[in-house]
């Protein structure tokens, strides 16, 4: 049997720490290890996740890193064949979410398996939109021949519930300091180094989110630095405007025959987020206080 592990970042996760522990508790697999990383969280939320948590490891909020937290538990779990990484308000939606992620860790070729993101209920039209875009009703294997058809959705997924051969991981280097995408980063080693990417649409959990244009703004920026960073990855995977330009006429479908009055909202959405990335891709010519400003996670830029 493999050694299963899961990691979730917490940080004030109050709102979702009695749904996320009960999902948790319903599951048909239960991982041996349950590791909990709290980033100073003041809200008793820990009180809550410590429940379902066999490791708990306290760091200050200000050293919280997408890529380099994981990678120091990645580092402790070398006795563990599978670790899943969650973020703490990603809700397990079906007893065999865990199980579906993980069973096709048995094929030693899979590097890694990502789940399905439902929108959370009531979602917002255009959160609910990204979500049913990005994670359809078909599963998917993807692999290095896939890159001519596929591009840089080859290597699309999310942390927020995604599953890895931990021996694979390591191999390919495991999870650098990003300013976030760490997932991207891993998945594109990992596929050019020969191992299979999953998709699985049976292993489900809600998670979406309604970020106002603001928000969307800064995270975008933070994408685009993201690729400024690394740019080997739209290199080799073609660049992520060519897919953004597909999310633009799904997501002006979908709002003309749910809610049309929402239709300039999503554009002057993709205005900002256009603008955003390609600030980002330029990060390196702004001083660090303009990139603060700019980030949505300042803390990337303290060192």
């Amino acid at each position: 049997m493999k050694k299963i592990a899961l990691v979730i970042p917490v940080l004030n996760a109050k709102k979702w720490a009695d749904a996320f522990v009960d999902s948790f508790k319903n599951q048909t697999l239960k991982p041996q290890k349950v590791v909990i990383i709290d980033s100073q969280s003041s809200d008793n939320s820990l009180n809550t996740f410590g429940k379902i948590a066999t490791d708990i490891y306290s760091i200050k909020k200000e050293e919280f890193n997408h890529g380099l937290t994981r990678n120091f538990i990645l580092q402790k779990l070398t006795n563990f064949d599978i670790v899943v990484f969650m973020t703490q308000d990603a809700i397990l939606a079906s007893p065999y979410s865990l199980e579906n992620l993980t069973k096709h860790f048995e094929d030693e070729s899979v590097g890694a398996v990502y789940g399905r993101q439902l929108p959370r209920k009531n979602a917002h039209p255009i959160e609910a939109h990204a979500r049913i875009f990005n994670y359809p009703d078909k599963s998917q294997i993807k692999t290095k021949e896939d890159i001519k058809t596929l591009g840089i959705k080859t290597v699309f997924g999310s942390n927020s519930f995604a599953g890895y051969n931990i021996k694979h991981l390591i191999e390919v280097g495991g999870f650098p300091k990003t300013i976030l995408s760490e997932d991207t980063y891993a998945f594109a080693k990992l596929i050019l180094s020969g191992y299979k990417i999953i998709y699985d649409k049976d292993a489900t959990v809600y998670h979406s989110h309604y970020l106002s244009i603001r928000e969307e703004f800064k995270r975008y920026f933070d994408t685009g630095v993201f690729h400024a960073k690394n740019p080997w990855i739209m290199d080799i995977f073609g660049k992520a405007q060519d897919e953004g330009k597909k999310f633009v006429k799904s997501e002006l479908s979908y709002l003309w025959n749910t809610q049309k009055t929402l239709i300039p909202q999503a554009l002057l959405r993709t205005i900002s987020k256009y603008l955003a990335f390609k600030i980002g891709t330029k990060e390196a010519y702004l001083p660090i206080f303009i990139k603060k400003k700019l980030s949505m996670h300042k803390n990337f830029w303290q060192s």
